[in-house]
């Protein structure tokens, strides 16, 4: 696992962005851990996140895009982030771009934010995590609207590994499969259990053998 991975993962708990435990998800699903990246909302968490997401992103494009895309509305300081960390660790000035939830009449009038998008551009779109692949389904149709761009991929911060609506793969595979472009994650929770399993984390172990075994139920059931 690169060393960045197990920042990230360490970064999650810190943040109390990653908890473990009992949780009801929005879906129903009764789930042993719980993922809200809500909880990044101080500037040092948002720079560390922005890092984060830009080393992911260049390990998986290099420098084969040109913007980052963030749907609003949790999207839009992700990409912010991003594209500043990028420019900060790798010396490449990449633009950020987000949605409106409704079009703007006056001033800066439009529905986006940020850049605009051009002809050609390489885009890569930024979200905390997917499970139902919703977000996409209504970011893709704004994104094309606005020029003849080609979308990259999609980098989430945690693919939590569950089957999509279509019940047989993941929503991440998903998304690959129906739109035709990559997507990625910084981190997995195979290698949030690989991180955290047996391991004291600041005194805590967050995985132990019960949590581990409660996991392993869970996706029986709902793993993609």
């Amino acid at each position: 696992m690169e060393g960045y991975k197990q920042e990230f993962i360490e970064f999650m708990i810190d943040s109390q962005a990653l908890k473990f435990g009992d949780f009801t998800l929005k879906s129903g699903r009764k789930s042993p851990f719980f993922m809200n990246a809500g909880s990044y909302v101080t500037g040092t968490q948002l720079k560390r996140l922005g890092e984060f997401y830009a080393r992911a992103i260049h390990d998986r494009y290099g420098e084969d895009f040109d913007v980052l895309f963030g749907p609003a509305y949790k999207g839009i300081p992700l990409s912010v982030a991003a594209a500043m960390a990028y420019s900060e660790l790798y010396g490449r000035e990449v633009r950020y771009c987000s949605n409106r939830k409704e079009a703007k009449d006056h001033g800066d009038v439009g529905i986006l934010l940020g850049s605009s998008l051009k002809d050609g551009d390489r885009v890569v779109i930024i979200e905390d995590v997917t499970t139902s692949g919703k977000s996409i389904e209504e970011t893709y149709p704004i994104i094309m609207a606005q020029a003849d761009v080609r979308i990259r991929g999609l980098m989430v911060s945690l693919n939590r590994m569950e089957k999509g609506p279509g019940g047989t793969i993941s929503a991440l595979e998903e998304i690959r499969e129906k739109y035709g472009f990559e997507t990625g994650a910084i981190v997995t929770m195979q290698e949030v259990v690989q991180c955290l399993y047996n391991r004291p984390y600041k005194g805590q172990v967050y995985i132990d053998e019960a949590r581990k075994n409660a996991i392993d139920e869970y996706y029986k059931v709902y793993g993609a």
